[in-house]
């Protein structure tokens, strides 16, 4: 039969590796039976023989012989007149197979068949590619930038998959070229139409973790494991380890001596600060260690009924003066880690302060979202506003100086009261 331009697709696809022989032959098979439908009504009495291999494709028709004039469906009968023009001999009754021709069909049949052939292999190949991805996600996986948008770098991996890296997803200090290896942790995989879409995330909490995995080879054994994260991502982080050897130091062996075993993971984090505590089952404990480097003189935990806004409950820390700014960190960095890490909403006192008012008692007299952003750095009761200068407060939030001084009058009319 002709070999025209729809077999000769056949070797476009049959050295594709995810696509086994048998599969390919049920594509084919799929393809032609359809366009045969489409031309005479049904393919029910056509037999279909295809080797991909060598490109060759035989499409029989089987109808059975009938009386001149006796014919009622041309598709499954043939009179035998015509019949008799294949084979003089065939008698009424007797079934005719007859080799049915590509060009038969016509030339739109077949420019539509060939496309349909390659949406099929298409597809198959991205229901495949969206299965291989969606077991990964959460690991590991590294690919190389290939194009450089404002909004996303597309990179390729040794397959020529496309996976794309946000820029939501990327450190800030990231800085990628053309060419470049990068890693992340696939974070979704979704079939958007027939075409999977692969985020990667360097920004994810999970990244950090697969990172200790990878490169600490006792977290890879499960000698430790890592009980909890919390990061700004490319700024600091902070990691609780736990090991059930009493032998092993968890933390010691994340660090390494002077630092050497957590530096691969810090420079691929763009120097992110990574602070890697003892985790425990012993919540007091385990805040007092997320608050690191400050030390808790004492702490009061309430519970919430249920949780809020993912929070367990609320923690009163009592520091020393001097240990406050550490507790809370430049731009409440340190604390807003602290509470992620443990799940506590956690307030910072002074010891030795008696008197001292919640800056929420002030809703009437201060707007909410002023007191909001004076929370976020770690500042939530009146004294601790009013001990840190207006300079300092405009360096760390966004108020301006001329709220800053009102919202200093509002708090010292309190105590003068």
């Amino acid at each position: 039969m002709e070999n025209i331009a729809l077999i000769e697709s056949f070797s476009e696809f049959k050295d594709n590796k995810s696509i086994d022989r048998v599969t390919l032959m049920s594509i084919l098979e799929e393809v032609f039976r359809a366009a045969l439908k489409r031309k005479f009504g049904s393919d029910d009495n056509f037999d279909i023989i295809i080797n991909p291999d060598k490109g060759d494709l035989e499409i029989w028709r089987n109808r059975v012989v009938v009386a001149d004039g006796f014919s009622e469906d041309d598709n499954e009968e043939i009179e035998l007149s015509e019949a008799r023009k294949i084979e003089p001999d065939f008698e009424i009754g007797e079934d005719v197979s007859e080799e049915v021709k590509l060009i038969d069909l016509g030339r739109r049949a077949i420019l539509a068949l060939r496309q349909n052939l390659i949406s099929k292999i298409y597809e198959h190949d991205s229901t495949n590619i969206f299965k291989q991805f969606k077991d990964l996600e959460g690991e590991l996986y590294t690919a190389e930038v290939h194009h450089i948008r404002h909004n996303a770098i597309i990179l390729l991996d040794d397959d020529g998959n496309e996976i794309v890296l946000p820029k939501s997803e990327q450190i800030r200090s990231d800085f990628f070229r053309k060419g470049d290896s990068v890693r992340g942790v696939v974070k979704s995989v979704e079939l958007r139409g027939n075409k999977p879409s692969i985020i990667l995330s360097r920004t994810s909490p999970l990244f950090l973790t697969k990172l200790f995995e990878q490169e600490i080879p006792e977290v890879f054994d499960g000698l430790i494991t890592v009980e909890g994260v919390a990061r700004i991502p490319g700024e600091k982080a902070k990691v609780a380890v736990d090991s059930y050897d009493d032998r092993i130091d968890p933390v010691g062996a994340c660090v390494g001596v002077k630092g050497s075993r957590i530096h691969g993971i810090v420079r691929e984090l763009g120097n992110e600060n990574i602070d890697v505590i003892n985790y425990t089952k012993n919540e007091q404990l385990y805040i007092a260690r997320a608050l690191s480097p400050a030390k808790v003189t004492s702490m009061e935990i309430v519970l919430y009924e249920s949780e809020k806004n993912g929070k367990k409950g609320r923690v009163k820390v009592l520091l020393k003066p001097e240990e406050v700014s550490k507790a809370i960190g430049k731009g409440g960095v340190n604390i807003r880690l602290a509470s992620e890490l443990t799940g506590y909403e956690i307030d910072v006192q002074r010891e030795g302060v008696e008197e001292d008012v919640e800056l929420t008692e002030f809703v009437d007299e201060i707007e909410g979202w002023i007191i909001q952003e004076l929370k976020s750095i770690g500042l939530d009761t009146a004294r601790s506003v009013l001990e840190t200068s207006v300079a300092e407060l405009v360096k760390r939030t966004d108020l301006e100086e001329e709220t800053i001084i009102d919202v200093q009058r509002i708090l010292k009319e309190e105590f003068e009261d």
